[in-house]
């Protein structure tokens, strides 16, 4: 369905922001808003005619000044591993992308935050796209709405696939808080999708201020993509860190746990590279860092994309470098790769984006003067081993 910027696109309201607009916009009763958010979420309704128990004076009226817009689907593929993949069409030429994974018992779906990516990590080819903008509360839970009706078959009940959400797409989830916030507050509303706060997870490559903001509003689970254990290798490869260093980002992510009424740890994000971050060396440095931080360590293999200078570190590394973390206490586990057949692993995901920085046209520059970041990294831990 095409958006209209005249009608009010109720998709990506939660159910305080539906509550106003029936009661402030409509003169209507509060409890219209739940009837509504129902049907939308829980029956996957983009049509006010299909809405049985509301009155048709009322569907008259919503279809006059609202919709239910969601993001357009322009091509999905489906992998041998079951891994779903989504690219989804938004206003302006731009599109991004969503991947759904299933694991025994339960079925994760990572969602985007934004056009592209406001950082550049070196590593990762959805930051090399470049960045056009953040996306809409509607365009971010639409990518849930549209992944939870892709099973449905009419006439049959809807079954849950999708069990846990992780906001580990395109983008700096927290560099688009408000939207993000907003979605994810229809992720675990009851009338909505219901999910568990333990199963909805932010992951943040360490933009201190709103860690604290974030405490402040949502007491989602949360993830931090630290990659390096010292302050300069993840400057070069998480370029945040810059401003704000591992101590700062660390202390952050403690008092964001220590305000959890219940207890979980934060998952620490750790994608290994070949003879930049997966030495012996580093394992330990890491295990010292996270000392004061409750956590599990999730190390994720290198997927490899056009020109990146990066390879993924051989099995013999990644599992000793796992073992000298579990000799020391934290629990550890190396993902397993899934959907590389139709690129759609950890830090492949790349849209179409239309660039505003120019980092999408200096990548290509710097990869033909050879002047990669992974070259730079490389050679600085080179000389450091001498």
């Amino acid at each position: 369905m095409t958006q209209s910027t005249q009608k009010i696109n109720l998709l990506g309201m939660g159910l305080s922001s539906l509550e106003r607009f029936f009661t402030e916009e409509l003169g209507e009763k509060r409890f219209r808003a739940i009837q509504v958010l129902k049907w939308i979420h829980q029956r996957g309704v983009d049509n006010f005619d299909d809405m049985t128990d509301v009155s048709m004076a009322l569907r008259e009226k919503l279809k006059l000044v609202a919709e239910i817009a969601a993001p357009e689907v322009t091509f999905k593929q489906y992998s041998t591993d079951g891994t779903r993949k989504w690219v989804m069409k938004m206003p302006g030429g731009n599109a991004v992308e969503t991947v759904y994974i299933p694991e025994e018992g339960r079925g994760t779906l990572c969602i985007s935050s934004q056009i592209g990516c406001a950082l550049d990590c070196s590593f990762c080819s959805t930051g090399k796209q470049g960045f056009n903008r953040d996306l809409t509360s509607a365009e971010i839970i639409g990518q849930l709405w549209v992944a939870a009706r892709s099973w449905d078959e009419p006439g049959k009940k809807r079954e849950r696939h999708v069990t846990n959400v992780v906001m580990m797409g395109m983008g700096e989830p927290l560099l688009n808080f408000d939207n993000v916030v907003e979605s994810m507050g229809l992720m675990m509303e009851d009338n909505a999708y219901g999910l568990s706060k333990r199963r909805v997870t932010l992951s943040t490559s360490g933009v201190v201020p709103r860690i604290y903001d974030l405490a402040e509003v949502s007491d989602v689970s949360l993830a931090l993509s630290l990659h390096a254990p010292n302050d300069a290798l993840r400057n070069e490869l998480v370029p945040i860190n810059r401003k704000y260093g591992i101590a700062e980002t660390l202390n952050a992510v403690n008092a964001y746990f220590e305000r959890l009424p219940d207890k979980r740890v934060c998952t620490i994000e750790y994608t290994m590279m070949n003879h930049i971050n997966d030495s012996e060396e580093l394992a330990n440095e890491l295990a010292l860092v996270l000392r004061d931080t409750p956590c599990k360590i999730n190390l994720i293999p290198f997927n490899p994309f056009p020109n990146s200078g990066y390879e993924r570190p051989s099995n013999n590394r990644m599992h000793r470098f796992k073992d000298i973390l579990q000799q020391a206490g934290y629990n550890v586990t190396i993902r397993k790769t899934r959907g590389d057949d139709i690129d759609a692993a950890c830090g492949q995901l790349i849209g179409q984006v239309s660039d505003k920085t120019r980092r999408s046209e200096k990548f290509i520059e710097a990869v033909e003067l050879g002047h990669t970041a992974a070259m730079v990294a490389t050679k600085r831990n080179d000389r450091s081993s001498l």
